[in-house]
């Protein structure tokens, strides 16, 4: 069987040769003029060419022929010959050169037969070069089976060079995308692209390339830049619009960002991952419905982030609290609610930061509250037009206003605060409490301005009633009460005065000027503890006012008579005192009092260096009593305080020493004086 089988094999191959002579031996002359080849034996004769698009399906017809004879280790890879289906009668070869089988398996992108260089796919093709040996006797050698191709699927996609018909890629992978922007948008091509590609430096793909690199190190600034380029090449592009929300949320543009999120949505209504971005900026502005439609529209896209819903979830929550509690009053629990709203995700929302604001302000902590609606004022106020929120029958964006001009009231910024007060009721012309707020306004500023001229006039008590009009209508105004005590200073009602500026102090406890007119009555009431402690708050607040500093001075050596201390060596802004007697040290340290010793030399450049600042700290300590000793001229003090090294610095404070100091730096020397200074006080 074996045998009957091979004869009809060879003569069905003989068939196909033409007619030639059976054992005709082979003739290397005859071989080469048929394959038309200058260089190797086994080249083929040129055939026309056929397109790339049939993926491989149409060979030479030498292939054709060979794959036809090959049997069982033909290019069917059945393994039988008989599987072959007979040879159609144009199939034929030309010529008479003998019968060549290659045996080898081709490769899946091999470039055989068409001549036109066209890529083909990677369906195995086992006889794409002719390889093998040329059997003299005609009978066909056996070679072994072709190996089944691992099974990878083809996608023809458009790619991005000169492919004529496509490109067959692999698997169809879609681009990754990375963080919070977008890949480049291909325009219709594909998505991966040859590695000898390289696409024009201005092209959309390498400028959103470019800007994504940037975003990816927090370079927002030039990020922007590139992708304000790539919109200006895809100006219809969601993606591209994304991108630019994503750089200008970095640099904290976030109504801006908003606005290129809204259009992006707009232009990519199925974009989940516009959808959620959308949702993002919205929290953040506190805009809570908006934001849960959107987190809605992005899960029917499945990239909803569940941390945006917890976020969303927690910020109504303590937003419909802070709300609650403003409306009774509660304005602690109302700052505790607003700020919590704000740590869970709305930082920019302009309704909660001047809920905040009002609650600081009721708490009379007015520089928060007015720190609170200086940040509140950088934001974009085109947020609030959208919300549908009211606090007690006002519209936000009009509440927002109330509030802001209430601390302008509160910090005696009457003409400011009557203006913006002005944009909330044309805002909300309808709502009557905005209305009265406006109203009571109005009538402050004009008590104010009213009992200013009566003052400046030297009519003191009209101006006490007139400035007292105005705490009729706004009881809290620190501003008043401070311009009141004025007044009763000014008509010797000591006692009133302290009364009116507690009041200011009470309600803004850095009231610098309200602190200043408590002292000074104190002083003329002869409270001298109550009047140094004034004092001695407001020395660190103007370290550089002498006057302060006299008033301190003297308050102190008031308050020392009365306890029956001894104040004959006390004296303000006086020069440093040079000592050359270990009697005078000994008297000075143990009077009461902080007394420092300074010893010095008279060539020693750093006692050159040190002792202007010693002269100037002299000046702004009046209290202390400041003693210079010259080791150079009297060697015998240096030696009883146990003095080497200068300069030297030693504090005594009562007749005892509390502090020695060896080349100290000026900040540490200043700090050191002031401590004791003011901890004798």
């Amino acid at each position: 069987m074996a045998s009957s089988e091979a004869d009809r094999v060879r003569r069905l191959t003989l068939e196909a040769g033409g007619g030639v002579d059976r054992d005709k031996p082979d003739s290397k002359r005859d071989v080469f003029a048929d394959l038309g080849s200058p260089v190797s034996p086994l080249r083929l004769r040129a055939t026309p060419s056929s397109s790339s698009s049939s993926a491989g399906s149409a060979k030479s017809p030498a292939l054709c022929n060979a794959a036809a004879a090959g049997g069982r280790g033909g290019g069917s890879g059945s393994g039988s010959a008989s599987s072959n289906p007979p040879r159609p009668p144009g199939h034929r070869r030309s010529g008479s050169g003998p019968l060549i089988f290659s045996g080898g398996s081709g490769s899946s992108g091999g470039g055989g037969g068409g001549g036109g260089g066209g890529s083909t796919a990677s369906s195995p093709l086992t006889n794409a070069l002719p390889t093998g040996n040329i059997c003299s006797s005609g009978r066909v050698a056996p070679a072994p089976a072709a190996p089944r191709p691992r099974a990878r699927p083809d996608v023809l996609g458009s790619g991005t060079g000169h492919y004529g018909h496509g490109s067959i890629m692999r698997g169809g992978m879609a681009p990754a995308r990375s963080g919070g922007i977008d890949a480049a948008p291909l325009a219709g091509r594909s998505s991966r692209a040859p590695a000898s590609f390289l696409a024009p430096p201005d092209s959309l793909q390498e400028v959103t390339r470019a800007g994504n690199e940037l975003y990816k190190q927090g370079r927002y600034g030039e990020a922007l830049r590139h992708y304000d380029r790539a919109l200006a090449l895809c100006p219809d592009s969601a993606a591209c619009r994304g991108n630019r929300a994503a750089a200008l949320t970095g640099l904290g543009r976030l109504a801006e960002a908003l606005r290129d999120c809204e259009e992006a949505v707009r232009l990519d209504p199925a974009s989940g991952r516009a959808h959620g971005r959308l949702a993002a900026l919205c929290l953040r502005f506190g805009m809570v419905e908006k934001a849960r439609r959107q987190l809605t529209l992005a899960g029917n896209t499945n990239q909803s982030d569940p941390a945006e819903w917890h976020k969303l979830h927690e910020v109504e929550s303590h937003l419909g609290k802070c709300m609650d509690a403003r409306r009774i009053g509660d304005w602690k629990s109302a700052l505790r609610e607003a700020d919590a709203a704000i740590a869970n995700g709305a930082d920019s929302s302009q309704l909660l930061l001047a809920m905040r604001s009002e609650s600081l302000l009721r708490l009379n902590k007015l520089e928060d509250a007015d720190s609170t609606i200086t940040g509140l004022l950088k934001l974009d106020s085109a947020s609030l037009s959208s919300m549908s929120t009211k606090l007690s029958g006002m519209v936000a964006d009009s509440y927002v206003h109330v509030v802001q001009a209430q601390v302008n009231m509160a910090f005696g910024r009457f003409d400011a605060a009557i203006a913006i007060a002005e944009k909330a009721r044309a805002i909300d012309p309808a709502n009557a409490e905005v209305g009265l707020i406006l109203n009571n306004m109005r009538l402050v500023a004009r008590a104010r301005a009213q009992g200013n001229d009566l003052f400046k006039a030297g009519k003191f008590a009209e101006a006490s009633i007139a400035y007292g009009e105005g705490l009729k209508h706004e009881s809290s105004n620190p501003v008043l009460y401070c311009n009141r005590a004025a007044c009763w200073s000014k008509l010797g009602r000591w006692a009133k005065a302290v009364e009116d500026c507690n009041e200011a102090l009470r309600i803004q406890p850095s009231y610098t000027k309200a602190l200043l007119r408590r002292a000074a009555s104190y002083a003329k009431l002869e409270r001298w503890a109550d009047c140094v402690r004034d004092y001695e708050v407001l020395r660190k607040e103007l370290p550089g006012d002498t006057e302060v500093a006299e008033s301190l001075f003297h308050a102190q050596v008031a308050l020392k008579t009365t306890r029956g201390e001894e104040v004959s060596n006390m004296k303000f802004g006086g020069e440093v005192e040079i000592v050359t007697s270990i009697e005078q040290v000994r008297a000075a340290i143990h009077s009461p009092g902080v007394t420092v010793l300074y010893f010095m030399a008279t060539m020693n450049q750093q006692c050159a260096q040190i002792t202007p600042s010693v002269d100037a700290l002299c000046s702004e300590c009046p209290s202390v009593n400041f003693l210079k000793v010259n080791v150079d001229e009297s060697p015998m003090i240096a030696k009883a305080e146990n003095v080497r090294v200068v300069p030297a610095f030693k504090i005594y404070k009562d007749g005892a020493r509390v502090k020695e100091m060896i080349c100290p730096s000026l900040h540490v020397l200043r700090y050191s004086v002031r401590h004791y200074a003011v901890s004798h006080s």
